[in-house]
């Protein structure tokens, strides 16, 4: 039998506490991997400040985590694409409405994920680097390539093919911004993307074309005059506040959609506990208020903005073109870039609470890290 250990969150808004977990069994079409490094995302930190506010189907205690790399040590029925002793990186979904919370969260030492949601990793690719893509490259890829989303053309995906059309990118340095970027390209699509100036040059290895300051007051302004009357073929809006510039260059370009990965405000404005404050008040009005605008501006101009759900991309073709068919490859040929940079801030599961404090305070470019070098690595 395998001793399994996570970090567990007991109840709304409570602090990680590491203690013992059951040994995951791998279903059907899954694979069970014991986690060497795993990363910590935005989507943690929110559902522990939020407690109900989101996600209200979870049913105390539960497991945090999507994003782990490691070694498959079990292989369920039906897998065809993986055997034990490989070395993969993996989107666990247990948060996921309908999914287990418990054995397919990623914050523990053995964790049951679906095949189709990982990928064989090269040699050369340590496994602190490879966490830091699945949730962020899940979620780019739903909204560039989802119907619901912005519905891009992924057919060519990985070919050196070109297309004229322009994605703009709102947001290219966070984790979601720079995985879309090199998905859009991958696509054949030419870039447009916004970052801080310091990281502008690294905008344009991943692959875009342009890269402008968000601070910039004339940036829309800039943008528009960079896309140069070439069709827009969606706007990607990424971070809190991206929605309105993008939506207004979307009026000016005549692009028809817009998919979001952030809400109008961020959700971290408010105290981590139960009940009502007049901080929690004054940040759901906001919501409310800046998500109905928003709406009714677009829908004005006949422009569909529509926010992105990551997970999307587990039950349509789409994920299997992206995990299956592109990513395997890409990374071993370095088509594609293990990004944002891995930022390794500790050892075992004890450090993640402490991640996910720093996330909250903020962190760019990169993603905080949490290694498990004293988890066990096989069958015990």
């Amino acid at each position: 039998m395998r001793e399994n250990t996570a970090a567990w969150i007991d109840a709304p808004y409570a602090d990680l506490t590491i203690r013992d977990a059951p040994a995951p069994k791998p279903g059907p079409g899954q694979l069970l991997i014991a986690v060497h490094a795993l990363a910590v995302n935005p989507l943690d930190a929110i559902i522990q400040s939020n407690g109900r506010l989101m996600y209200g189907w979870l049913q105390y205690p539960v497991i945090l985590g999507e994003d782990v790399a490691g070694v498959v040590v079990e292989v369920g029925e039906d897998v065809g694409a993986f055997e034990v002793g490989d070395r993969v990186t993996a989107y666990a979904i247990g948060l996921e409405k309908g999914r287990d919370a418990v054995s397919e969260s990623g914050f523990q030492a053995y964790v049951a994920v679906d095949a189709n949601l990982a990928a064989a990793l090269p040699d050369t690719m340590a496994f602190e680097e490879a966490a830091v893509l699945p949730l962020a490259l899940s979620t780019a890829a739903a909204g560039l390539f989802e119907a619901a989303q912005l519905g891009l053309d992924y057919s060519s995906l990985g070919d050196s093919g070109s297309r004229d059309e322009v994605v703009v990118v709102w947001g290219g340095a966070t984790a979601v911004g720079g995985n879309a970027i090199q998905l859009a390209r991958a696509a054949g699509y030419r870039v447009v993307t916004t970052a801080s100036a310091r990281n502008h040059e690294q905008m344009k290895r991943l692959g875009a074309e342009a890269a402008f300051d968000y601070r910039d007051a004339d940036v829309v302004d800039r943008i528009i005059e960079a896309v140069d009357g070439s069709v827009v073929a969606g706007v990607l809006a990424i971070a809190v506040g991206s929605a309105e510039p993008c939506l207004k260059i979307a009026r000016a370009t005549g692009a028809t959609k817009i998919a979001m990965a952030s809400p109008p405000v961020s959700f971290y404005e408010q105290p981590r506990r139960g009940g009502l404050s007049l901080a929690r008040i004054r940040l759901l009005l906001r919501l409310g208020t800046r998500s109905a605008l928003l709406q009714v501006r677009s829908r004005a101009r006949n422009i569909r903005a529509s926010f992105i759900w990551g997970s999307a991309i587990s039950t349509s073709p789409v994920g299997a073109a992206i995990w299956g068919s592109y990513l395997p490859e890409a990374l071993a040929t370095g088509r594609h870039r293990a990004y944002p940079n891995a930022h390794v801030v500790g050892d075992g599961l004890s450090a993640l609470q402490g991640a996910i404090d720093t996330l909250r305070g903020g962190v760019s470019a990169q993603k905080l890290v949490v290694t498990l070098h004293d988890a066990a690595s096989g069958d015990s």
